[in-house]
């Protein structure tokens, strides 16, 4: 049991634990605005471009009465559109940051300037045929 305990303390103590917990939590939050976007701001503007269709209200009633079921497909198809609308907002999103990320990586992968010289390991011009430094010869 005491080596379980170990693991288990091992395992919730790594980085990509907490990393995890904490995207959790901003994807939380993160789909609050994105919920709110899709809401707010698209579903009305989809709304007029289908003539003011609610798609909520739409359903079927299964019986008679006060007691009667329904079944309310108009639900199901706004949840579907809320779906792909918010799929569609976050693939922009991620589209976005992954267009930083290659450019930030292009800047950072820049070619070398300096070398270490393998005699005395100062920084010296990736060009310098003799070590500054040490004035070892370089090949």
């Amino acid at each position: 049991m005491k080596a379980f305990i170990k693991e288990f303390k091992e395992f919730i103590s790594r980085g990509n634990v907490m990393d995890m917990a904490v995207g959790v939590i901003i994807g939380g939050a993160f789909t609050a605005i994105v919920t709110s976007l899709v809401n707010d701001i698209l579903m009305p503007v989809l709304s007029l471009v289908t003539g003011g269709l609610d798609f909520t209200s739409l359903c079927i009633v299964l019986g008679e009465g006060e007691e009667a079921a329904t079944l309310n497909y108009g639900a199901f198809i706004a949840a579907v559109i809320n779906f792909l609308l918010i799929a569609f907002v976050i693939f922009l999103l991620v589209k976005t940051i992954n267009k930083f990320s290659r450019k930030k990586k292009a800047e950072e992968s820049a070619p070398a300037t300096t070398k270490t010289c393998p005699f005395c390991r100062e920084e010296i011009s990736i060009d310098a045929t003799r070590c500054p430094h040490c004035t070892s010869e370089l090949k």
